[in-house]
């Protein structure tokens, strides 16, 4: 039965992860079994690509097999690979079962299956029972006459997603030559899918493109993914984050310089616009140029040439430019600190990139990811989330992103290690661990415009709320504390906020801001501007 239903799948004009998903719940129906994962070979780790049975975080987890004996066990052999109740190995997922959230698996069987795709090594399929004796002779024998189906599918998953990039990728391309979609991003939102799709099609074009987004975002990220993904990906992607360049130094470093052309130049030195010549040229925190360096790179996008500190002759440099900021470079060039030109050739094609408080259920796949990046970085048997813990890190905010998730992640596992948790039991992260998140952390107010700032709701207060209600309250608080901290400066709240200043407004006129403290706070913000 099962069969039949995987060779009409391969039959149907599915999306790979639907045809991926079906295949892991038919395989737990018809195995009768706990948990099924399908997990693929990335770099030195198995990622899951569908699961069925696994907590909902565990599609963001990376698995070393070198760290998991089972895992090692099932890609080091060609056939069924079955440990039963008696088997001293760590299960990979301990903790992790739906059925059994955070608890140790009791005596169980497990099984597995190494996979191919046209002889090379794809990855792994896992079973998981719950019951003694679950998988018998038989059940393995009947594993592995439908490992082939399996494989099957996953081939002609793999030649659909070649087609289509294929379909995407330049008329002149080199034969059999193929844009893989290999970047680290996490995320399963329709933000993200979306984001992903202009991507591509802005990827192969010469465009110059600006990525905007809040601090925490991933725009580095993001950037590199632009790059594999254009027809430069075979040349050099340099990188410059123009917030750390010295005013003094940051035309040497862009364009290069000539012997003597300041004291200490003692020879010729070549700079990152021609470093990146045939590639791609990463301007991160690009709002952070002098205005003196802002004519010159201006100068450059426009023919294409560039001249060393110290020269007169000009050289020319094949150079796309992708700029990255997390300021509202329109209010910039109003205050008149960056400029107009240069900002309308920056932003030919401007991409913002989605925070992580409208990523959905984004933030639970990449906290799955950072569980397990500090279950092995602490040698932990197992790290997972609480369900008040999932709960309070869906309605927090995140201000501060998906960097803000990360260091909250290594925080937490730290702050249990150092309370005695015992490195061979199930780790839980437990809502109160978070607390410091929804504590008042942006400084005492001061006497201004604004309103009287309100506590940041508590823990508690955020669990007991719907999710959109916990929401609206962190936002009204962390506006009026900031607005207090600004004597009700709409621009300096909305800096201190990382946030664009006009989305600024319309979200508080949403909360219930009263039109006149906003009306009356704006005029001194543009005079500052």
């Amino acid at each position: 039965m099962i069969g039949e239903l995987l060779l009409a799948d391969l039959c149907a004009d599915l999306p790979p992860a639907v045809r991926m998903q079906r295949m892991v719940v038919s395989l737990r129906a018809q195995f009768r079994c706990g948990a099924v994962a399908l997990l693929q070979h990335e770099e030195d780790h198995l990622r899951p690509v569908a699961v069925d049975g696994l907590v909902r975080d565990a599609l963001g987890r990376r698995f070393a097999a070198g760290l998991h004996p089972r895992l090692a066990a099932i890609v080091a052999r060609r056939g069924v690979t079955c440990f039963h109740h008696d088997s001293t190995l760590p299960d990979p997922y301990d903790g992790l079962i739906d059925e059994r959230v955070g608890e140790p698996l009791p005596v169980h069987d497990c099984m597995g299956v190494s996979l191919h795709v046209e002889g090379k090594p794809w990855g792994v399929l896992t079973l998981d029972a719950l019951e003694v004796g679950t998988f018998t002779e038989a059940a393995q024998a009947a594993l592995q006459r439908l490992t082939p189906v399996i494989e099957a599918a996953l081939r002609i998953t793999r030649l659909e997603a070649e087609i289509r990039a294929l379909r995407q990728s330049r008329a002149d391309a080199p034969a059999g030559e193929v844009v893989r979609d290999d970047g680290e991003i996490i995320g399963q939102s329709e933000a993200i899918a979306h984001l992903l799709h202009e991507l591509r099609v802005v990827a192969d074009s010469e465009l110059p493109v600006l990525l905007l987004g809040e601090t925490g975002v991933g725009k580095e990220l993001f950037a590199h993914r632009l790059h594999r993904q254009s027809r430069r990906r075979n040349r050099p992607l340099i990188h410059v984050n123009c917030a750390a360049l010295p005013e003094s130094l940051a035309e040497s470093e862009l364009f290069g310089h000539v012997r003597g052309a300041f004291s200490g130049a003692t020879g010729e030195r070549p700079g990152r616009f021609e470093a990146a010549d045939g590639g791609t040229l990463f301007l991160d925190e690009v709002g952070e140029l002098p205005l003196s360096i802002q004519a010159k790179l201006l100068r450059t996008l426009q023919n294409g040439e560039i001249q060393r500190l110290g020269s007169d002759r000009p050289r020319r440099v094949d150079v796309r430019v992708i700029a990255a900021t997390n300021r509202h470079l329109r209010e910039h060039v109003r205050a008149g600190s960056f400029r107009a030109d240069l900002y309308h050739r920056l932003s030919v094609y401007p991409v913002p990139i989605p925070p992580l408080r409208e990523r959905d259920n984004d933030v639970l796949l990449l906290a799955g990811h950072f569980l397990e990046l500090n279950r092995a970085r602490l040698g932990l048997r197992s790290l997972r989330l609480s369900a008040a813990a999932q709960v309070a890190l869906r309605r927090y905010p995140w201000p501060g992103n998906v960097r803000e998730l990360e260091h909250v992640i290594s925080r937490a596992a730290l702050k249990l290690v150092s309370r005695g948790a015992s490195r061979n039991e199930i780790a839980t992260l437990d809502a109160d661990l978070f607390a410091d998140l929804f504590a008042d952390g942006l400084g005492a107010p001061v006497p201004g415009e604004a309103p009287a700032p309100q506590p940041l709701p508590g823990a508690a207060d955020m669990l007991a709320a719907t999710l959109r209600e916990a929401v609206d309250a962190c936002q009204r608080a962390c506006i009026e504390r900031a607005l207090a901290a600004h004597g009700g400066n709409w621009a300096g709240a909305a800096r201190q906020l990382g946030v664009d200043a006009s989305n600024l407004h319309k979200l508080a006129r949403r909360l219930g801001f009263r039109r006149e403290d906003a009306g009356r706070s704006q005029r001194p913000a543009r005079r500052a501007a």
